[in-house]
């Protein structure tokens, strides 16, 4: 069996992971599956070869892509082209879609069924997608209960597998164990930074939540999770010009989390492990002025956190482009940070989003789920 996978971003890069152990454990233990696609160091760890590092194409905006559209591009040709060398039995695309739509259009014409893992939100904005998801995509597995019934309503067959974070453990390592191997102390409370995982918005959020940790003070220890997709050298470059509280870069972003009293967490897929996990958080965004301009006109939602959405309401503060400031997000971390009716009513929130975003089935999981959805298209293709 042969399945092209591909994930453009660090938290794709994990559902494809878990994916792809979830097919191997599902099928019979002589048949092989290859994988092959887009990705970064988790699924080369669980077994996909990579023929585009996802580091090389992740960007975000409009105007950030715009300079490297000839790299995507031929990153792009080269997948197509692999793709008709090798001849996958399916292909699955994990989010990302200004790269996996149109690869969605050319595996189609190809006769690969598509499975679209992990929806753009395209219920949010450019929804004229729709239309295309319609043509190439033979079903899409959604990680939120309310994009079944978007999908559906437009003529698209939808699964809803459940969220692939809600079933994870929390963390194992302890929290004297994490602060020996960062030489953190003990004794402060630690405030965990996520800046994203595109170059782009790092460039943008990151010098913003430095100057909030000069607000902020000694007081406090400061950790910085390196997503996947980001090299830690080039993020410690920002902190060269820094003159402030030391920060501490770690490879572990649930651990830092589970561990920090409360966190600034840019707007995508850590809003959602920290809510899981249960710290409480500021959500930050901003992109490029003219990215904003020409995009905010065309989203249809009032709220950014993926968190405030499947609640429903606001459960986190949203500080985002204009409002996204080192004082305001310094003001709302000071809210949260000692005991008391704020702390408490978020982290009440987060558990009624937990509760959503687990499998309809009891004892159900995410990507075990998806798994089964995959080879019932391949089994149904074979003629198995």
């Amino acid at each position: 069996m042969r399945i092209l996978i591909s994930a453009g971003e660090a938290s794709g890069e994990f559902y494809g992971a878990e994916l792809m152990k979830a097919l191997r454990r599902q099928v019979a233990p002589d048949t092989a599956i290859e994988f092959f696609g887009v990705g970064g160091e988790q699924m080369r760890h669980a077994g996909c070869d990579l023929l585009v590092d996802a580091r090389e194409i992740a960007e975000v905006g409009i105007v950030e892509v715009i300079k490297h559209i000839p790299g995507i591009y031929r990153r792009f040709r080269q997948v197509v082209r692999e793709a008709e060398r090798r001849r996958p039995d399916a292909a699955v695309l994990i989010d990302f879609p200004d790269f996996n739509l149109r690869l969605a259009r050319e595996l189609h014409q190809r006769g690969v069924p598509v499975i679209y893992y992990v929806s753009p939100q395209l219920w949010a904005w450019k929804q004229r997608r729709i239309e295309r998801v319609r043509k190439y995509v033979s079903q899409m597995l959604v990680i939120f209960p309310f994009e079944e019934k978007f999908y559906r309503e437009r003529g698209v067959a939808a699964r809803f597998v459940g969220h692939p974070l809600a079933g994870l453990p929390a963390p194992s390592i302890p929290r004297d164990q994490f602060a020996r191997e960062y030489k953190l102390d003990p004794a402060k409370q630690w405030i965990a930074l996520l800046p994203g995982s595109r170059r782009a918005e790092v460039a943008r959020i990151f010098p913003l939540l430095l100057q909030t940790v000069q607000l902020l003070g000694p007081e406090y220890v400061y950790t910085v999770p390196v997503a996947s997709t980001l090299n830690q050298e080039w993020m410690a470059s920002f902190a060269r010009q820094y003159q402030g509280p030391p920060i501490t870069f770690t490879r572990d972003a649930r651990a830092s989390l589970l561990h920090a009293r409360a966190a600034a967490v840019a707007s995508g897929t850590s809003t959602l492990e920290a809510s899981l996990i249960g710290v409480p958080f500021v959500m930050v965004y901003c992109v490029a002025p003219l990215t904003w301009r020409l995009g905010r006109r065309l989203v249809k939602v009032d709220r950014f956190a993926m968190v405030n959405l499947i609640a429903e309401r606001d459960v986190v503060p949203e500080l985002v482009q204009a409002d996204f400031t080192p004082q305001r997000l310094c003001d709302e971390l000071r809210k949260i940070l000692p005991d008391g009716p704020a702390r408490n009513a978020m982290i009440e929130g987060f558990r009624g989003v937990r509760n959503r975003l687990e499998p309809a089935e009891p004892g159900g999981d995410a990507s075990e789920g998806a798994a089964q959805a995959v080879l019932k298209i391949v089994e149904g293709r074979a003629g198995v």
